[in-house]
């Protein structure tokens, strides 16, 4: 199985962080696992217009294909203004609207109030369960506090496990969809 993880941030390593350590849990849980980082950071994906795919740059096509190419996904963004950020809804509109059917698609956040622990759930997870995609009833969400200052590590053990979590209910949720 292939799991691939976006990072939906073009500043700074938390949003990316997190992510990786969502992807190096599923590892960890099953090695068998194939996993990838999409850090939008190296990417540039062109402002989506509505043209078909081939229309776009490089980048943009390759992006998406590694994305419908994957058994499943995590998403990670920063919060910004109580939204996604703008580059990874910039890139969901370039997916066909079944893009994730049978596949779970996992989420992940980093902000500085925890107020916006919610836009996981009523906002990220309505876009993904819009593409099909099956999303886990564990999410995580990071305060800013959780990570180390000077490395960007996560150094709250409550998130640690959450990420862990995460991971279990992802593999365990996408085995059972394809070997139905």
């Amino acid at each position: 199985m292939k799991l691939v993880g976006i990072s939906g941030a073009l500043a700074g390593e938390k949003t990316s962080v997190a992510v990786h350590n969502v992807l190096t849990a599923a590892r960890r849980h099953d090695s068998t696992v194939d996993i990838e980082l999409v850090d939008l950071r190296d990417y540039e994906i062109e402002f989506a217009v509505g043209l078909p795919l081939a229309a776009y740059n490089e980048d943009t096509w390759n992006v998406v294909q590694k994305i419908l190419s994957a058994d499943f996904l995590v998403f990670g963004t920063p919060i910004y203004q109580a939204s996604l950020s703008g580059a990874l809804k910039n890139l969901l509109d370039h997916l066909p609207e079944y893009a994730f059917r049978n596949k779970v698609t996992g989420m992940v956040a980093t902000g500085w109030t925890n107020k916006h622990f919610l836009v996981l759930e009523y906002h990220l997870g309505s876009i993904l369960s819009y593409f099909k995609g099956l999303v886990p009833t564990d999410n995580v969400f990071i305060h800013n506090d959780s990570f180390d200052i000077e490395s960007d590590e996560i150094i709250d053990e409550r998130i640690s496990e959450r990420i862990q979590k995460l991971a279990e209910e992802m593999i365990y949720l996408q085995r059972g969809i394809m070997n139905k």
